[in-house]
């Protein structure tokens, strides 16, 4: 039964509570006051915005080529991005993203060939790109300036968080070290998953902090510059806002992005920030989001008619 209704409960009562305490922090908040903030985004800083979220997704396809030549299997390079960018983009909207990414993953890459076996694989070397490129980030966040934790964790020392993000280094170099000696394997029941060459362990340091930088410049683009803390400060408010978001199951992180932004940025006016998070949503979420849909109708109403053929 938990298996089967747990989790979407538990993402739903989350959005609720951050709706709640979000409310209360911006109930001050007027609908002129967040009309403005929008009229304040020139053109050219929703452009980079949306250059923010085109650059994410392509990093995002490159998860899926690298998951690829990890296995040794050839895809058309087309398919991978349209199957990445639907997977991602529906995923981020629903919540439980490993689950509702891992269909549309199956359905996309079983008509290419690729085992069940294999395509758990490739949706576990995703899951762990990603893990990575945040495990990256958000050591160098807290080793350079540990006080964007301090933001978020009020009370938590600076020397902790600089200590957290050292050890999240080590764990990197860790991993490095493990590709380089080839390892023994990890196995978690029938997935046997081994170590990838260093030349696949270098880009996925490179892909994986790509893509949440792409997306964190989205919020740093629509933020006017007279309130913008800083690239940087941006950046690590997103890593961990965002990776709370995800685990929080929430559909889309409703509710617990804006929370925690809100509740780290108090020198920026409630206003402005919350329109960059519209825009953040709009741009990298919604926008994707019907588009995917449209992808999937499509994909599915072309195999159908072939389905149909003598």
């Amino acid at each position: 039964m938990f298996r089967k209704y747990g989790w979407p409960i538990i993402g739903l009562l989350v959005v609720a509570i951050s709706i709640w305490l979000l409310y209360r922090e911006l109930r001050g908040l007027s609908l002129e006051d967040l009309g403005d903030s929008f009229e304040s985004i020139t053109l050219t800083h929703w452009l980079l915005a949306g250059a923010g979220a085109v650059f994410a997704y392509a990093a995002l396809a490159g998860y899926d080529a690298l998951a690829l030549r990890y296995l040794g299997r050839r895809v058309d390079r087309l398919f991978i991005t349209l199957t990445s960018f639907t997977t991602y983009a529906l995923s981020h909207n629903i919540g439980a993203s490993v689950l509702s990414g891992s269909i549309i993953r199956y359905r996309a890459y079983s008509s290419k060939g690729l085992s069940g076996l294999e395509i758990g694989q490739l949706i576990a070397f995703c899951s762990f790109t990603f893990a990575l490129g945040t495990i990256v980030l958000t050591g160098m966040v807290l080793a350079i300036d540990p006080m964007i934790a301090v933001r978020l964790a009020d009370g938590l020392s600076p020397h902790v968080a600089r200590s957290i993000g050292l050890l999240l280094l080590l764990a990197v170099i860790a991993y490095v070290y493990g590709s380089w000696k080839q390892m023994k394997p990890f196995k978690i029941g029938p997935l046997r998953i081994e170590y990838p060459n260093l030349k696949i362990v270098g880009l996925q340091l490179i892909i994986g902090p790509l893509e949440l930088i792409g997306a964190a410049a989205i919020i740093y683009f629509a933020l006017p510059a007279a309130v913008n803390p800083g690239f940087f400060t941006v950046l690590g408010i997103f890593l961990m806002s965002f990776s709370a978001a995800l685990i929080s199951s929430a559909p889309g992180g409703l509710g617990v992005l804006e929370l925690l932004f809100v509740s780290a940025l108090p020198e920026v006016p409630p206003s402005d920030l919350l329109a960059a998070l519209i825009v953040f949503r709009l741009l990298y979420l919604l926008v994707p989001f019907a588009i995917s849909i449209v992808m999937v109708i499509f994909f599915e109403k072309r195999n159908f008619g072939r389905g149909l053929e003598p």
